[in-house]
C-alpha cells in the first residue's frame, strides 16, 4: 500500500487524478449524464496515454461523476443515475428552502468519509479474494461468469427477461471475430475490420453517449430545467454536523458490503439507507420537506457501494455495475485483464490505483466545495448545445481510437440500438458485460470440457462451480 501511495503521488499520476476528478465532475454535473456515461464518453480520449495514469484518471472520472450526479439531484431534482434518486428526495427540498449549500456540503463530506473507509476495506479485502481466486479451475471461472451474467441481468432493468435479452445481444456480439481456439472467422460478414471483433469502446460510446443523446433529444420540448440557486452559506452548522456524521457511518456500513457482492450496485444500499435514516431520525417531521440525514446517508452509501464494486472487478474481473463495466472496458483497452493475475503481473498499477482513491476523494472535497458557484453556472448550458456537443465528442473520440468509416457506422448503429433500448426500457449494462465477459466465459467453458474429456457434468462435480451455478439459478428465479 505504501508503494502504491508512492506511485499515486508521482507528479504525472497526480495530474491524471486531478484531471479525472475535474472532468468527471464537469461532465457528470450536466443534466442526464451520470458516471457511466462520463467514463464512456472519455474512454477514447485515453487510448494512447500511459495505462497507469489513464486508469487512475478513470477512477477520478468515476468518483467525480458521482459527485456531479448528486449536485444535479440536489439543485435540479434530476438524478444523473438511479443511485442518486434517494438524494434528490430530500436534497431538492433543502435547496428549495434555501439550504442547498449544507445539502451539497454533507453530500461531498459524506462521500469523502465513506469513500476513504471503503478504500481501506478494498485494500484489505481484495488480496484475500485473490488468494481464493488463484485456486479456481476453468469450471469455477465459467460458473462465476454465469453468476455475474445472471445477477447483472436480474438486477438491472424492469424485468429479468429484458435483462437476459440485453445480455444475449452482448454475448452474440462477443462471438464476432476470429475463434481463438480454431482460428475460424465468425460473423464477420466479409468485413476485414470485424475479424478483430467488435470494439468495446465503440459499443460503450454508442449505447451510452449517442443513445442517451438521441433519447434526451427526442424528449426535449423546448422547456429548460429550472436551477435552484444556492442561497446562504455553503457551510454546515454544528447541528448539521451532529445530524450527519452518524448517517455517513451507517451509509458506509450499508454501501460497501452490498457493493462488493457479485449482485451489488449502488441503487439498493442508497434506498435502504434512506429508509433506515427515516426510521432512526429524531426529526421525522422534516422528512419529505428537506431532512439533512436523507442526503447524508444515501450519498455515503452511494460512494461506499461504488468503491465496493471495485472489489469483484479488480480481484475477479467481474463488473457488477454499469460504471464498473466501463472501467473494465478501460482495462481491456490497454490489454489488461482484471483478476487474480493483475495483482501479480501489474502490482504497481493495482496498488497505485487503490492509493489514488484516497487522493481522488480528497481532491474532490478540496476542489469541489469552493467551485459550487461554477458548477451551478454550468447547469445553465442549453440542452440542445449539450447533446449536440456529446454527439460531436463521441464521433471524434471514436475516430481517434479507430479511424475507419465502418467504425463510425457501427457507432451510429449502436447509438440507435441504445436509443431503442432506452425507449422500451431495456438495460444496456448487461449487453456491455456480455460483450466483455462472453469470450472469456466461452474460453473457460471449452477449456473445462477439454480437461474433462467432454464431461458436461464437470461443472457440477466440483463444489465451487456447483454452488455458484445454484446461486445463479436462485438469482434467476428469485425476482
Amino acid at each position: 500500500m505504501a508503494h502504491g501511495l508512492w506511485i499515486a503521488l508521482e507528479p504525472g499520476n497526480l495530474l491524471f487524478a486531478a484531471i479525472g476528478v475535474l472532468l468527471g465532475t464537469l461532465v457528470g454535473i450536466l443534466p442526464g449524464i451520470g458516471p457511466s456515461l462520463t467514463v464512456a464518453l472519455l474512454l477514447p480520449v485515453t487510448f494512447q496515454l500511459d495505462p497507469t495514469g489513464s486508469i487512475i484518471m478513470f477512477a477520478g472520472i468515476y468518483f467525480g461523476g458521482m459527485y456531479g450526479s448528486s449536485t444535479t439531484a440536489i439543485l435540479l431534482n434530476t438524478p444523473g443515475e438511479a443511485a442518486s434518486i434517494a438524494t434528490a428526495i430530500e436534497g431538492y427540498k433543502m435547496a428549495r428552502s434555501g439550504r442547498g449549500g449544507p445539502a451539497l456540503s454533507t453530500a461531498a463530506i459524506g462521500s469523502f468519509v465513506a469513500g476513504t473507509l471503503a478504500t481501506i476495506c478494498l485494500a484489505l479485502l481484495a488480496p484475500v479474494l485473490v488468494k481464493i481466486a488463484v485456486q479456481f479451475g476453468p469450471w469455477d471461472y465459467f460458473a462465476l461468469m454465469v453468476l455475474a451474467f445472471i445477477t447483472v441481468s436480474a438486477t438491472f432493468g424492469s424485468s429479468v427477461l429484458r435483462g437476459i435479452t440485453s445480455l444475449a445481444l452482448g454475448l452474440t456480439l462477443g462471438l464476432v471475430g476470429i475463434d481463438k481456439l480454431t482460428g475460424q472467422a465468425r460473423l464477420d460478414f466479409g468485413v476485414p475490420i470485424l475479424l478483430d471483433g467488435i470494439s468495446i469502446t465503440t459499443l460503450v460510446v454508442g449505447l451510452f453517449a449517442v443513445g442517451e443523446a438521441f433519447y434526451m433529444a427526442s424528449r426535449f420540448h423546448g422547456q429548460e430545467e429550472k436551477v435552484e440557486p444556492v442561497r446562504g452559506s455553503l457551510w454546515m452548522t454544528r447541528q448539521d454536523w451532529s445530524r450527519s456524521w452518524k448517517s455517513w457511518v451507517r451509509g458506509f456500513g450499508l454501501g460497501f458490503p452490498i457493493g462488493a457482492l457479485p449482485a451489488g450496485g449502488a441503487e439498493v444500499p442508497t434506498l435502504l439507507s434512506y429508509t433506515l435514516e427515516r426510521k432512526l431520525t429524531r426529526h421525522p417531521e422534516e422528512f419529505g420537506s428537506g431532512a439533512i440525514e436523507g442526503v447524508a446517508g444515501p450519498e455515503a452509501a452511494n460512494n461506499a457501494a461504488a468503491t465496493g464494486t471495485l472489489v469483484p472487478l479488480l480481484a475477479l474481473g467481474l463488473p457488477t455495475s454499469a460504471t464498473a463495466a466501463m472501467m473494465l472496458a478501460g482495462f481491456q483497452q490497454f490489454g489488461l485483464a482484471p483478476g487474480p493475475l493483475l495483482f501479480v503481473n501489474n502490482a504497481d498499477l493495482v496498488w497505485g490505483l487503490i492509493a489514488s482513491f484516497f487522493i481522488g476523494n480528497l481532491m474532490l472535497l478540496v476542489l469541489n466545495l469552493p467551485l459550487v458557484g461554477l458548477w451551478v453556472r454550468l447547469l445553465a448550458i442549453p440542452q440542445a448545445w449539450l447533446y449536440a456537443g456529446i454527439l460531436l465528442f463521441a464521433a471524434l473520440g471514436t475516430l481517434a481510437a479507430n479511424p475507419s468509416w465502418i467504425e463510425l457506422t457501427m457507432l451510429l448503429i449502436f447509438g440507435l440500438v441504445g436509443y431503442a433500448m432506452r425507449c422500451w426500457d431495456y438495460p444496456v449494462a448487461p449487453m456491455i458485460v456480455g460483450l466483455i465477459l462472453g469470450p472469456m466465459a466461452e474460453s473457460q467453458f471449452r477449456r473445462a470440457l477439454q480437461i474433462s474429456l467432454n464431461d458436461y457434468l464437470v461443472f457440477f462435480k466440483h463444489p465451487g462451480s456447483a454452488v455458484m451455478l445454484c446461486l445463479a439459478l436462485l438469482a434467476l428465479i428469485a425476482p
